[in-house]
């Protein structure tokens, strides 16, 4: 009994992790194309 639900445990919590990790990374590049990085071209001034 311990050990079955010991395992069931640990499989369900690896797929939590793992759906979590893949619902980052499809929002953090949803979030990327919706607002591309744009260099900032910074004006020095030399003197």
């Amino acid at each position: 009994m311990d050990l079955e639900f010991g395992l069931t445990m640990t499989i369900v919590g690896m797929g939590v992790t793992l759906g979590t990790l893949v619902f980052l990374i499809l929002v953090i590049s949803l979030l990327t194309r919706l607002f591309p990085f744009k260099e900032e071209k910074k004006k020095e001034i030399e003197g």
